[in-house]
């Protein structure tokens, strides 16, 4: 009998079948497809992130010149940006993977059963697996893990091309974090949502071009996104010259989070990892994945039921501390879809002229719960009247989550 079977070969589920491995346990892995398959989506991360966890060598570029684009300002940031080399990520992972003799099945679970020692999973072949702990990395769409059910989702929404163009789009060298400036917009188009500009230089001419939607109910089109990322090229006098790569990307902000009681183990999408105000998740896989790894192998190595396992995974990847932090991020998110344009351009222009520990541990998740309050404190004690306003505004429209993270 297997000690974990993962479920789902993205990123999440590549890195806790290494990270359990690596604890000492039999594991193995089920998914549609082969875990060699190129995974799809563009990878971003501070590059802090990785030099605290030894792992810049995965970085394909790194930029030292990174801004914010808001209506009348230009921001640096004075921080490193970094994508991640997703192909040799992938491959060093299965390099892991490969000794410590980690099997994948392809298949779909049909089924899964539980009993007090173990839990069997039966594909759509016929085959059946039994292991002491099930594992879902399966992504948002969650396979087999539970979570209340709700019509309210947010979803950040992003329409990129990589290519070249008739003229560099942005300045040379350089990382766009965000770019909110909206005068290559109609009168009527401002008063719409609002999206922003993500971009980078990927040198030799070829340029990385997103138009993206922070986060929005019901989710920013892709013909929408498409069409405004044309329209700032053009305002700019700039034409895609070659099309290497189109992406589209689509994820939800702000799924419930799963029932921590229940005896398959979430990771990644599928445990509601992604930060609801800023839709990064990768760091956070990195920095989380040891200590509920840890707990796992703690609680087999004991003997522990299946069902004492899975309780302290979960209180792994959610204590109490990061529950609270959680709800203050979906306050915050909800005060991010209440902005209007202008109102999100006096946001971000006092969010970045934070001290630098205080917006990147807002943004990575790093921070403790005393110093997030203290952070959101500042900034409101910064902000221009607008904000303000809208801030105290959503206490009486969104306090639920303020009283969840206190209360």
């Amino acid at each position: 009998m297997l000690d974990v079977l993962v479920i789902g070969a993205g990123p999440a589920g590549l890195f806790m079948a290494v990270t359990l491995g690596q604890a000492g346990l039999a594991v193995q892995g089920v998914a549609p497809h082969a875990p060699t398959r190129p995974w799809p989506n563009t990878y971003g991360i501070w590059a802090d992130e990785l030099e605290d966890l030894g792992l810049t060598q995965f970085l394909s570029h790194r930029w030292k010149d990174c801004v914010v684009h808001v209506r009348d300002r230009t921001l640096p940031l004075h921080r490193d940006y970094g994508l991640i080399d997703k192909d040799r990520l992938q491959s060093h992972w299965l390099d892991q993977m490969a000794q410590h003799h980690t099997h994948w099945h392809q298949g779909m679970v049909t089924q899964v059963d539980h009993t007090p020692t173990h839990s069997s999973v039966t594909l759509d072949g016929g085959e059946t697996l039994t292991a002491r702990l099930v594992l879902d990395a399966t992504g948002h769409q969650a396979a087999l893990v539970q979570r209340p059910a709700t019509d309210a989702i947010a979803y950040q929404a992003a329409y990129g091309i990589v290519g070249r163009f008739s003229s560099p789009p942005i300045q040379p060298n350089q990382m766009v974090l965000m770019d909110y400036r909206d005068d290559h917009l109609s009168a009527a188009e401002r008063r719409a949502p609002p999206t922003f500009l993500y971009a980078m230089d990927l040198g030799d001419n070829i340029y990385f071009m997103e138009e993206t939607s922070l986060a929005h109910h019901p989710a920013i089109s892709m013909d929408v996104l498409e069409r405004r990322l044309y329209q700032r090229l053009h305002h700019r006098g700039v034409q895609v010259t070659e099309k290497h790569h189109v992406e589209r990307c689509l994820f939800p902000m702000n799924l419930p989070l799963p029932r921590l009681d229940q005896p398959v183990v979430g990771f990644g999408g599928a445990a509601s990892m992604v930060h609801p105000a800023s839709g990064y998740m990768f760091g956070a896989l990195l920095r989380r994945g040891p200590a509920m790894a840890e707990a796992i192998a703690h609680s087999i190595k004991a003997n522990s039921t299946s069902t004492q396992v899975a309780q302290a995974a979960w209180q792994a990847l959610w204590p109490q501390q990061r529950l609270r932090k959680h709800y203050l991020y979906r306050f915050g998110l909800e005060n991010l879809m209440a902005f209007d344009a202008p109102q999100l351009n006096q946001f971000f222009k006092t969010f970045f002229s934070l001290d630098t520990p205080d917006w990147s541990g807002f943004l990575a998740d790093t921070m403790t719960l005393p110093e997030l309050v203290r952070a959101m404190l500042g900034l409101f004690s910064q902000a221009p009247n607008p904000v303000r306003w809208g801030l105290m505004r959503s206490v009486a429209t969104h306090g639920q989550w303020l009283k969840q993270a206190f209360f």
